[in-house]
């Protein structure tokens, strides 16, 4: 490399030094200026310096070509100390944020898969239909005429599993149905019924006059009886009604009776209301059974 020519000096002037030795020439580096073969600009002009939040710390030199500088990846730096430093923090903050963020929503996926995972069915299954699945068999000795259009409907869902059955039962020789019989089976997938199952039905006679509550052991993990008979010992006039509620894990079955009596029904002797309850006690058990897997 050729050496620029010496400006000649005046005599009371001193010589002047020597020039300093040129720092290699640093190599084309790729940068964003969309120009062929682009250069960075070397150190001292303008667009080389860095803003102030990229400036080195006193006493370092500073770089050649910034813009050749690979991007460091790593923990994240310590904050900055007050009187300087502003948009350190703010990229500081913006990392530790995202940092949270992230972590709040892998904790938040694990809760709600644990909470559908967690769903206690013991086994059982909500059959399409219930009117053919349920066994009520204990009634069949006193309504022996089977109804040929009962209603049954089904529900199925991510959150709940659901079999619905309502029937006529008849005597013999009855035109129309002398007492109902429905059943129900839910399957609650997604939320545990225990709380809400216990105060509908453990206190079924605080929000309804007249009904007699007893709780029922040795069917699933509670079930309660709740009964009523209006007809006053006689069989002119009056309702019997009798629900057996029962809930075995997050599964809950109701099973109810109902027969409403006038002077204009062929029926004038409908069936004790302790049998109805023995026989729903002895039905709902059976049921349940069919329907686990």
């Amino acid at each position: 490399m050729s050496t620029p020519p010496q400006v000649p000096q005046p005599a009371d002037q001193p010589a002047q030094q020597p020039p300093q030795p040129q720092q290699p020439a640093v190599p084309p580096q790729p940068t964003a200026y969309p120009y062929p073969n682009p250069q960075s600009p070397q150190p001292g002009t303008f667009y080389a310096q860095p803003t102030l939040a990229a400036q080195p710390p006193p006493g370092q030199q500073q770089p050649g070509n910034p813009y050749a500088q690979a991007p460091q990846y790593g923990p994240v730096p310590p904050v900055p100390p007050d009187g300087g430093g502003g948009a350190g923090r703010a990229v500081l903050w913006a990392a530790v944020g995202a940092v949270v963020a992230s972590a709040a929503w892998a904790a938040g996926v694990l809760l709600v898969g644990g909470q559908s995972d967690s769903a206690d069915l013991r086994g059982y299954s909500a059959p399409s239909n219930m009117c053919s699945s349920a066994d009520y068999s204990s009634f069949k000795d006193e309504y022996t005429q089977n109804d040929s259009s009962p209603t049954r409907t089904s529900l199925k869902d991510k959150a709940l599993d659901e079999s619905y059955c309502s029937l006529g039962l008849k005597k013999p020789g009855s035109s129309y149905a002398d007492a109902y019989l429905t059943m129900q089976l839910d399957l609650h997938k997604k939320t545990d019924p225990a709380p809400e199952f216990t105060a509908t039905w453990k206190n079924y006679g605080d929000s309804h006059t007249g009904y007699d509550v007893d709780a029922v052991e040795g069917i699933g993990d509670e079930a309660y009886l709740v009964s009523q008979d209006t007809t006053n010992g006689s069989s002119s006039s009056g309702s019997r009604y009798a629900t057996l509620a029962v809930r075995d894990g997050w599964v809950t079955y109701t099973m109810s009776y109902s027969v409403y009596l006038t002077s204009y029904d062929e029926d004038k002797d409908p069936p004790a209301l302790t049998d109805v309850t023995d026989w729903l006690k002895t039905d709902a058990k059976a049921t349940l059974r069919q329907l686990q897997d």
